[in-house]
């Protein structure tokens, strides 16, 4: 082909060449509008608040823009809050660079990422064929877990975007070995299992299982995979190198969060013991829903019912198809990603955050099983019914995501006010009316305050230190009269009025003007 003829080739939009491909593209229209919409809708006040680890994510970015001499750790990590991966806060600072930093800017930033993350396991789903990636884009922009994520303010958003990614990388990689391919698996593979959140960390053991795996069931796939086995391992290495020298050299840091919340760990708070926990994680696929309140919509499954059948369907063709590189790496995906949440036995089970890792393999699961559930009815019972069948998965997919818009958006302020600590975003809010006022907060609650009044902090104190000099703030505002009262004194602090209150009427912050 000539430069000329390839140039009109590029400029020519690809266009469908059958009534199958127009149908294809008219329902991934429909299902990115799904998506924005579910992402985006009334985003400025549900969940509304902000919960104090959005706050931190929000706080970095700002810093990362305005503070002279603020930076990640090596580039890549923010020690603070636990520690966390700082790819995420990158994107938000740019965001708050053209927008303003705001709870909203931070929101609209995971809710792309959601969105992202809708196209790519979509893409992973079209490498098994058109329909699967369709059904796969479907189940994600309706999936109500996955509308909870993107619309909190948090880099766990980022994990189905980039998982799916790494797991395209791969696939390509096994579809046409060679060096450039082996290059790319790698440092997809680095970038999303060191820099996004904890579920992805078992990435390279997916990847490890994954080889040994073909080298026993395809061995002509493995062979010709083996000479960019270097290839693959010098790239990870290279774009994994900033985060090991922060695992090296501030390894509690780095290490401690995973530890806190390990079953391994004796000092572990659990709602449950631990069989109790595995059985509601497993749960997660059709019966059981995250009781974490940020995540509790109704107590409604991660998967719903009907969809988890499917995905049994999926599970059957993928085992059928356990030879074939590509089946099997999703189907090794889908076990290596409930690790996580299944030891993970601090807070409740299933944990929607922890299981984030299992969102792309799913939705191919989810895809694939479609697609087999329509072959099998058309297989006994004609053509006519396995048209039922393909009519009944849209409408499935259809309801599943107009039941998770009427959930979500219809969630009751009182579901949401402590989750989502509105007391404190209201008490920050406050603060920002009255400059030069102080609020008594401890330091985790504290980074609302730093976050929502970054451009003009007040005093922050420590909930029972005394104030030596209360005169010189315009306001002391706190969560409660009794922290007034210790930092103030009975006489002042029994000056104290109700500033703000929850749905029920009950005050939940207090001010005092000295």
């Amino acid at each position: 082909m000539s430069l000329g003829a390839a140039a009109r080739v590029l400029r020519r939009p690809a266009r469908p060449k059958s009534r199958n491909g127009w149908l294809a593209l008219g329902a991934l229209a429909a299902i990115v509008a799904a998506a924005i919409l579910l992402r985006f809708v009334d985003l400025a006040t549900n969940p509304g608040g902000l919960f104090p680890d959005e706050a931190a994510e929000g706080l970095d970015a700002a810093r990362l823009l305005h503070q002279p001499g603020f930076h990640a750790d090596f580039g890549v990590w923010f020690p603070d809050d636990a520690g966390r991966e700082a790819l995420f806060g990158y994107v938000v600072a740019a965001a708050f660079a053209f927008f303003g930093h705001s709870a909203l800017v931070l929101r609209s930033v995971a809710a792309g990422f959601g969105i992202a993350g809708v196209l790519a396991i979509g893409g992973l789903g079209r490498r098994f064929g058109t329909w699967p990636g369709i059904v796969a884009a479907a189940w994600a922009a309706g999936s109500l877990w996955l509308v909870c994520v993107s619309r909190d303010g948090m880099r766990n958003t980022i994990v189905p975007f980039f998982g799916a990614l790494a797991l395209i990388a791969l696939l390509h990689w096994a579809a046409r070995p060679g060096r450039a391919t082996a290059i790319l698996a790698g440092a997809v593979t680095a970038l999303a299992a060191l820099y996004t959140y904890q579920p992805l960390k078992l990435l390279p053991v997916l990847v490890v299982l994954w080889l040994l795996w073909l080298r026993r069931s395809d061995r002509a796939r493995y062979d010709e995979l083996c000479p960019g086995f270097i290839h693959f391992a010098t790239a990870f290495l290279v774009v994994a190198a900033p985060m090991i020298a922060v695992a090296v050299t501030e390894a509690s840091n780095y290490f401690g969060r995973a530890a806190a919340v390990s079953t391994f760990n004796p000092a572990v708070e659990s709602d449950s013991s631990l069989p109790v926990h595995i059985l509601r994680t497993i749960g997660m696929f059709g019966f059981t829903g995250d009781p974490n309140a940020r995540g509790d919509v109704g107590a409604l499954p991660l998967l719903p019912l009907p969809l988890s059948v499917v995905a049994g369907f999926g599970l059957m063709r993928l085992w059928r198809m356990r030879r074939d590189a590509s089946h099997s790496l999703i189907l090794i995906a889908l076990p290596v990603f409930l690790v996580a949440p299944l030891v993970a036995t601090e807070g409740g089970a299933p944990h929607a955050l922890r299981t984030l890792g299992l969102a792309a393999p799913l939705g191919v699961a989810i895809g694939l099983g479609a697609v087999e559930l329509v072959a099998t009815i058309r297989g006994r019972w004609g053509r006519a019914s396995g048209s039922l069948a393909v009519a009944a998965v849209a409408v499935t997919l259809t309801a599943v995501a107009v039941l998770s818009g009427w959930a979500y958006l219809g969630r009751p302020v009182a579901d949401r006010y402590q989750a989502f600590s509105y007391p404190v975003a209201s008490l920050s809010d406050l603060a920002a009316q009255h400059p030069d006022s102080a609020v008594i907060v401890d330091d985790y609650t504290s980074m609302d305050v730093r976050f929502i009044d970054f451009d003009r902090p007040p005093a922050i104190i420590a909930p029972g230190a005394a104030m030596s000099n209360p005169t010189a703030y315009t306001e002391i505002l706190a969560l409660s009269r009794d922290d007034l009262t210790r930092a103030l004194g009975p006489e002042l602090g029994g000056r104290a009025v109700a500033v703000a209150w929850d749905p029920s009427g009950a005050p939940v912050v207090w001010a005092v003007v000295p």
